[in-house]
């Protein structure tokens, strides 16, 4: 499993330094040409980039410290890193939204003039580019199990959007005089600003909180335990995520009376050989008899005096 965690790890940070650089240069031409063309559309497109751009930037801080190793103070390394990084990010784009609306606001009562022409050529150069680092970021990253990819991958595609956006307003302008359609259109690219942005820092607080990963359910792994030969029940349970892809569990097992040493260790295998096909790769376990005597609440109460055995495994 590491070997593979490592695999995807390198080629998703070299697919986000390729979009980061894309993407940084864009935002500033589109921003430059949304200042001289004095379109909303645009400037809230560059605003969207801008925040691509700081989170592709952080999502490479993030892997770049994230591959820190473990050390006395930061027991499981730097990962969590990863996690602050987005949180940050979908802070960002929800006051990056909260901008365009105000200014949106004040346009829609009193539309400027727009450099149609500029505008459209600027927009559509933006639509080609925002296609470009898509295709790059799906082919090369791992956009379904990484948190922080795939904040990266739905800036993009909502920034994709938001190029359309400014194409079609522009056309609007150009066609029909409808000046109206500049800050309509900023508006909705402020939306889809807006939801990815409140989704992105929805999961990464759960994680923070120690939430259970999305990707585990804990009837079936308590389930999976409990029908291991040998297993009475599973309690003091503790599922959560170090970072994303990387689940850890925790947890007090009861065994039969009268089980040897080897037979317990051979139970300790099973069940993490069970959990790694529940998504878990970082399993500890204490094993108990039914006397021994535990607390029945959920929090795990530290027994100094117990004998067990415990096992670690990463």
């Amino acid at each position: 499993m590491g070997s593979e965690h490592g695999h995807s790890h390198g080629s998703n940070k070299k697919t986000l330094l390729i979009s980061f650089v894309i993407i940084t240069i864009y935002m500033f031409v589109e921003a430059i040409g949304g200042f001289l063309t004095n379109s909303l559309a645009l400037i809230a497109d560059a605003g969207h980039m801008l925040s691509d751009s700081i989170s592709l930037g952080i999502g490479l801080l993030a892997f770049t410290i994230g591959e820190k190793a473990a050390d006395q103070f930061k027991t499981y390394g730097y990962k969590r890193f990863e996690i602050l990084a987005a949180v940050f990010n979908g802070v960002t784009l929800v006051l990056v939204s909260l901008y365009i609306f105000y200014e949106a606001y004040h346009r829609f009562s009193n539309p400027p003039e727009v450099a149609t022409t500029g505008m459209l050529i600027i927009a559509v150069i933006g639509l080609l580019v925002n296609i470009l680092v898509a295709w790059i970021l799906i082919r090369g990253g791992d956009t379904k199990e990484n948190l922080n990819l795939r904040a990266a991958f739905l800036h993009v595609m909502s920034d994709l959007l938001g190029s359309i956006g400014a194409i079609t307003a522009a056309l609007l302008i150009m066609l029909f005089g409808w000046a109206w359609a500049d800050p309509l259109a900023s508006v909705v690219v402020a939306v889809l600003v807006l939801i990815s942005g409140w989704r992105v820092t929805k999961e990464a607080v759960h994680v923070l909180m120690e939430g259970t990963p999305k990707n585990v359910q804990i009837d079936e792994v308590t389930a999976a335990i409990e029908n291991i030969p040998g297993v009475i029940h599973i309690h003091d349970l503790h599922i959560w995520s170090i970072t994303s892809g990387q689940n850890a569990l925790s947890g007090h097992v009861v065994i039969e009376k009268g089980i040897s040493f080897e037979e317990s260790q051979l139970i300790l295998r099973e069940i993490e050989k069970t959990m790694a096909a529940h998504k878990i790769g970082h399993v500890t376990v204490q094993l108990e008899t039914p006397e021994h005597p535990h607390n029945k609440s959920l929090m795990c109460q530290n027994d100094t005096e117990t004998s067990h055995a415990e096992h670690n495994h990463h």
